[in-house]
């Protein structure tokens, strides 16, 4: 007997630390109970003070990796995180149009690691905001993320307005625009669609344990996606996840550290 469950795509870096890319991505997706597979797109050498070093895939390797997925498995979401160059962009672009055409695609534009590295260089900005916004039926960035791909600065919940409606005129479906690098006691995720806006906010968590968030409330809506769940639900199921793993965060390592991304197969808060 199979028993049905939503698949997600996972597109991304690996993380040799496990904080976060791929790691966090299916940890998160398994906590959130759906089926996580992968096509990877880097090896970085990585761990809770940065990252130390790159090393790309070939873009057909990557591309073979998900046409596999989707010719056996299925997939019922497809995430992407980490691409690296604008050849990556390009291919991943070819995916969402050729063999993962339909399938509900959140896109985090990941551009720096939580340390402050470069995940994604200058000259392959354009290549996301003409070929992967407007396939995005969700783009996840964070405030200098949409900062870079608007030339909107976010500083505030009105900036982050004006961001996110530039980002729905490029293109994408949704916009989640995390607003965990805008100062204040209070932080507001803006989930922005045609249909109007969607507010998340919780006080902000003194901690330098938050590597990996962005993948992990990224991966944990596209689980919700892939399960059916309409999108402002998993946003707030994916959100309050994402917090409650800041909150129990284990305080690994020297730097910033991984979030506890399996506190829900505990037994819960």
């Amino acid at each position: 007997m199979t028993k049905t469950m939503g698949r997600v795509l996972i597109v991304a870096g690996s993380d040799s630390g496990g904080g976060a890319g791929v790691q966090a991505d299916i940890k998160a997706v398994t906590a959130m109970g759906a089926y996580a597979a992968t096509a990877i797109t880097a090896i970085t050498v990585q761990d809770t003070l940065g990252v130390h070093d790159v090393f790309p895939i070939p873009p057909e390797v990557v591309r073979a990796q998900a046409e596999a997925v989707l010719a056996d498995i299925g997939a019922d979401a497809i995430k992407t995180g980490m691409l690296g160059d604008v050849a990556m962009v390009e291919t991943v672009a070819a995916l969402l149009s050729g063999p993962g055409r339909g399938v509900p695609a959140v896109i985090d534009p990941v551009m720096v690691a939580k340390g402050g590295s470069a995940l994604l260089p200058a000259q392959a900005v354009e290549a996301v905001k003409t070929l992967l916004v407007p396939r995005a039926d969700l783009l996840t960035p964070n405030a200098p993320e949409a900062g870079v791909l608007t030339g909107i600065a976010v500083a505030s919940l009105g900036d982050a307005r004006r961001a996110a409606e530039r980002l729905l005129a490029i293109g994408a479906k949704a916009v989640l625009l995390k607003g965990g690098h805008v100062p204040g006691d209070t932080v507001v995720d803006l989930l922005l669609t045609a249909e109007g806006e969607s507010l998340f906010e919780g006080p902000r968590i003194d901690t330098r344990h938050t590597h990996g968030t962005g993948c992990t409330l990224a991966s944990a809506v596209a689980a919700g996606v892939a399960k059916g769940l309409p999108l402002a639900a998993a946003v707030a199921e994916a959100w309050a996840y994402v917090a409650e793993a800041i909150r129990q965060a284990p305080g690994l390592g020297r730097g910033h550290g991984p979030l506890d991304h399996g506190w829900p197969l505990r037994g819960g808060a």
